[in-house]
Parts: structure tokens; sequence; C-alpha cells
């Protein structure tokens, strides 16, 4: 399974992928449980479940930021860029749509995809700043929120940002503030992992060579956006199903 340093993808960040898409999907089916009434109110806010949400989107946002960095280190192609940023972004202006349709007072106007979309905007400044300087940007970026947020930003149309007192609940919120510097963590390790040597030492895999369960890990890990979309309604209809044949 091994190969060149320069050939395959990177198995362990297709990994990762997977593993935060399941436990996005665990997260949810506890979640939809609880909407259709099988699970008490409440289960999803209990520390262990909250801890999982928050450990799954920063996850997805890490890895937004070290594929960035991996797409983009020898130069910017921005044809690239400019699609992958407007998929996502649609893909995002769809979930706002479907949850304000279903859900209007928490409907999801700043959520995970919303989030790395702009992010993946934004990160471009970042990739030929010195290092130092993007660690110490990310490390601004977090601890913002505790000195500015302030009434000024009360706007709605600032509530993106993350620095209103009282922002609108939704049922998906990752802000600028503090979340960007999660992605910025992101491209930073892997700069700081392709300038230690350790990128050109990462393995690698063809993925029409692989077999078995880690044939469909990894397709889940190459195909997060697609399943990201499908699994909610997916997970809805199996449940709701199920409380109908109760």
């Amino acid at each position: 399974m091994s190969m060149s340093a320069r050939s395959g993808r990177i198995l362990l960040l297709d990994a990762l992928r997977a593993a935060a898409l399941a436990g996005m999907v665990l997260f949810h089916f506890v979640y939809d449980l609880q909407f259709f009434g099988h699970l008490p109110p409440g289960t999803v806010h209990q520390p262990g479940w909250d801890a999982l949400a928050h450990l799954v989107a920063g996850g997805f946002i890490f890895l937004a930021g070290a594929s960035l960095y991996l797409a983009h280190r020898a130069r910017i192609r921005w044809p690239e860029a400019l699609k992958r940023v407007g998929k996502i972004g649609l893909a995002a202006l769809l979930i706002t749509l479907v949850t304000y349709a279903m859900m209007p007072q928490f409907f999801v106007y700043f959520g995970i995809l919303h989030a790395i979309a702009t992010f993946s905007l934004l990160g471009l400044a970042f990739l030929r700043l010195p290092l130092i300087l993007v660690v110490l940007t990310a490390l601004g970026v977090f601890l913002l929120p505790r000195f500015v947020e302030g009434e000024a930003f009360t706007h709605p149309a600032l509530w993106w940002l993350g620095l209103s007192p009282d922002p609108a609940p939704a049922l998906d919120f990752e802000p600028l503030f503090p979340w960007f510097a999660i992605f910025l963590a992101g491209l930073a390790t892997l700069r700081l992992a392709t300038r230690l040597g350790w990128l050109d030492h990462a393995t690698r895999y063809d993925p029409e060579a692989m077999t078995g369960p880690r044939r469909w890990l990894l397709w889940a890990g190459r195909n997060t956006l697609p399943l990201y979309l499908l699994h909610q309604p997916l997970l809805f209809a199996v449940i709701w199903s199920y409380g109908v044949l109760l």
C-alpha cells in the first residue's frame, strides 16, 4: 500500500475524514432519535454528546485547512480553488434553505459548510505568509471573542463573525471567531509537516487498489460532501419509518 511520496492520496487524511464523518452520523442519529421522541429532550446537549459535536466540527475544519495547503502548496490554482468554494457554497445554501423550510426558528445560517467555504477563501491569503504569522493569527482569532464580543456585532449581518453576545440560535453554527483558528491550525500543521519532511514519508494509496472494508472507509473519506448532504434525509426516513411501524 506504500507508494512514492508524489503519487496516490494520503491515507491518514482520508481516514481522518472518514472518522469525522462517522462521528457526525452518530451524533445526528442520536439527535434524530431525540427529535422523534425516542430519546429524552436535551440528550444531545449532555457534555459527552456536545463534546463529540465540537470534535467532529473541529476535525472537518482542521482537515479543510490541511487540504487547502496540500492542494495549493506549489501555487494557487485559482480555477480549482474557486470551483471547490462554489460547490461547497451551493451545498451550504441548500442546507440553509432546507433548514429554514423545516425549522425556521433554528435554521442554519452559518454552519460548517458555510464556514469551510468562507475559510477556504480567506485561507488562500495565508498560504505564503511566514508560518509564525499564521500561528499567531490563529491564536488571535481564537482569543479575540473573549475581549471584543459586544453589542456592536448584534446586527444579523454580523452574526457569522461570532462576536455577538446573543446570535440567533441555529442547528449548526461555526462562526469566523473562533473557528477560523482551527482552519489555520490545520493549514499550519501541513506546512510544518512539509517543512520537516513528514509529508514526503506519508503513506499513500491508490483508491483502485484498495479492497475490503478499507476500500469503503477511504471511499467515504474521499466523498464527505455528498455523504454529508445525504445522511440526514436517510436517517430521518429510517427513524420516521421505524416510528410508523411501531
